[in-house]
C-alpha cells in the first residue's frame, strides 16, 4: 500500500517536462492522475488527459469539474503550467509582461480557485506550486520570469495562510535550471545555444542542470499525506545555487 492509494491528483502542464515526470511518478505511487494541458495526445497510461488553458477561467473551471465528476474527488493539485521569458525590463513590452504573469501567476490562482471546493472535502488536501530559484536570485536576462516566480513564492505563502484552517496544505518547489524541452526552446533564442547550455550547467554547484525526475521527487514529498505538518514551505531543488558558494579548484602551473 502507498500513501497515494485512492488519491486523485491534478497536474497542470503535465504533458511534458517536469509536469509529465510528476504525473508519471504520482501514478506509479498509486494516485489517479489527471493531466491538464493544452495538448493531451500521446499521454502514457494510466494518465488521463483533460484539455485546459490556464489563461482562460472558463476552460479551467470546466476541466477541474470534469476531473472531480470523473473520479469523485480531488486531493492533490500540482500547479506546474508555466512559460518562460528572456530579457531585461527594456526588452519586454507590456504584452509580454501581461502574458507571462497571466500564465505563471494568475493561472495558478485560477486552477487553485476551481479546485478548492473539491480539496476542502479531501482528508489529505495538498497544493504544490512550481516556483523557481529566480524568485530569490537575480538571474541575468530573466526580469519578467523572475518577477513572475517571486509572485508565485508570495502567493504560496498567502494561500498556505488562507487555507491551513481548512486542512489544505500549500507549498512550492523552487528548482534550479531543469533540463527540459522548455529550456531547449529558450536556448534557441540565444546567439550561441551551446555556450548558453554550458553556462546553465555550470550555474549549479553540482555542475549540471537538475533533472525533471529530481523535481518530481520533491513534489511527491510535499504532496504526500505523510507530510501533513509541512505547509508554507519552499523546497529548493537547485543543485546548491541558492545556498552554496563553491570555490573553484586552484589551478597550479607545473
Amino acid at each position: 500500500m502507498s500513501e497515494f492509494d485512492s488519491t486523485v491528483a491534478i497536474v497542470t502542464g503535465g504533458a511534458s517536462g517536469i509536469g509529465l515526470a510528476t504525473a508519471t511518478a504520482l501514478a506509479a505511487a498509486g494516485a489517479t492522475v489527471a493531466v491538464l494541458d493544452l495538448g493531451i495526445d500521446g499521454l502514457p497510461e494510466p494518465l488521463v488527459g483533460f484539455v485546459a488553458d490556464v489563461s482562460d477561467r472558463a476552460s479551467v473551471v470546466a476541466a477541474v469539474e470534469a476531473v472531480g465528476e470523473a473520479f469523485g474527488r480531488i486531493d492533490i493539485l500540482v500547479n506546474n503550467a508555466g512559460i518562460g521569458a528572456v530579457g531585461t525590463v527594456e526588452d519586454n513590452d507590456d504584452a509580454e509582461w501581461a502574458r507571462v504573469l497571466d500564465v505563471n501567476v494568475v493561472g495558478m490562482a485560477r486552477v487553485s480557485s476551481a479546485a478548492l471546493p473539491w480539496l476542502r472535502r479531501s482528508p489529505c488536501a495538498s497544493i504544490v506550486n512550481l516556483c523557481s530559484i529566480a524568485a530569490l536570485n537575480g538571474l541575468p536576462q530573466r526580469a519578467v520570469y523572475g518577477a513572475s516566480k517571486g509572485a508565485v513564492l508570495a502567493l504560496t505563502y498567502a494561500m498556505a495562510t488562507d487555507h491551513v484552517a481548512e486542512g489544505i496544505r500549500v507549498n512550492c518547489v523552487s528548482p534550479g535550471t531543469v533540463s527540459t524541452p522548455f529550456v531547449d526552446r529558450m536556448l534557441q533564442r540565444f546567439d550561441d545555444p551551446v555556450a548558453e547550455r554550458a553556462a546553465l550547467d555550470a550555474r549549479q554547484a553540482t555542475g549540471r542542470m537538475v533533472t525533471p525526475d529530481e523535481v518530481a521527487g520533491a513534489i511527491l514529498y510535499l504532496a504526500s499525506p505523510l507530510s501533513a505538518s509541512t505547509t508554507g514551505t519552499a523546497l529548493e531543488v537547485d543543485g546548491g545555487v541558492h545556498n552554496l558558494r563553491v570555490r573553484q579548484p586552484r589551478v597550479t602551473k607545473g
